[in-house]
C-alpha cells in the first residue's frame, strides 16, 4: 500500500484512523493513566485490526472508568461478568482478566518506580527512538527493546503484552517513531520529546 497523497503513513485509511495518526499516534506519551489506557487497548487488540479498536475506544473509556488504574485493580468478578456483557468492547474473558491482572501490575512498577511512564521510558533510554523509514515493509514487528520490555512485564506477571504487541504499544505511545520520513507527522512527533 503505497503513501497518501500528503505522505501520511499508509494504514491512516478511515477517518478514524486518520485523526489518531493525525492527533495521537506517534507522539511520546507520559501519563501514567493514558498510558494503561493504551497497553489495554493493544492487548484487546489482538487478532483484530486497530480500526476495530478505536471505534470501540468510548465504550472502553465507560467501561474502564476512564482506564482508572486503581479501579481497575480492584475489579472483581462481578465487573468482569459485567465486562463480557458489555457490546462496546471486545469481549473476551482472557483479555478483560488480562486487563484487571494489569491494572495490578502497574499498580506494583508505580510504587517500584514512582511512576508507570518512569518505567515504561527506560526500556528506550527516556527518549523516543527516531526511525527513518521510508517504506512500511521496512517496518519491523518488534525490536531489541520491545522484547526486552515484553519480557519484563511477563516476568512481572502481566498478560497479553507480547513482543509484538509492546512494538506496537511503544510506536502508539511515542516511545517509537515508525511516521514514516514522508509523513508530514515524521518531523512533528521527531521534534517532540
Amino acid at each position: 500500500m503505497a503513501t497518501h497523497e500528503d505522505g501520511t503513513c499508509p494504514w491512516a485509511n478511515a477517518p478514524l484512523d486518520r485523526e489518531y495518526h493525525d492527533r495521537e499516534w506517534g507522539r511520546p506519551l507520559h501519563d501514567d493513566q493514558r498510558l494503561f489506557e493504551m497497553l489495554i487497548l493493544e492487548g484487546a487488540q489482538a487478532g483484530l485490526s486497530w480500526s476495530t479498536i478505536l471505534a470501540k475506544r468510548p465504550a472502553y473509556r465507560k467501561a474502564y472508568y476512564d482506564f482508572d488504574l486503581k479501579r481497575v485493580a480492584k475489579f472483581g468478578a462481578r465487573d468482569q461478568a459485567r465486562l463480557l456483557k458489555d457490546a462496546g468492547i471486545v469481549r473476551n474473558r482472557l483479555k478483560i482478566a488480562a486487563s484487571v491482572n494489569n491494572a495490578k501490575v502497574a499498580l506494583e512498577i508505580q510504587k517500584e518506580f514512582g511512576s508507570f511512564d518512569r518505567y515504561l521510558w527506560e526500556f528506550v533510554g527516556g527518549k523516543p527512538v527516531v526511525n527513518r523509514r521510508k517504506r512500511r515493509g521496512e517496518v519491523p514487528v518488534s525490536t531489541r527493546e520491545s522484547d526486552a520490555l515484553s519480557a519484563d512485564l511477563k516476568r512481572r506477571g502481566a498478560k497479553f503484552v507480547g513482543t509484538t504487541i509492546m512494538y506496537a504499544f511503544m510506536q502508539a505511545t511515542g516511545m517509537v517513531n515508525d511516521h514514516l520520513v514522508g509523513c508530514p507527522r515524521y518531523g512533528e512527533c521527531a521534534g517532540l520529546t
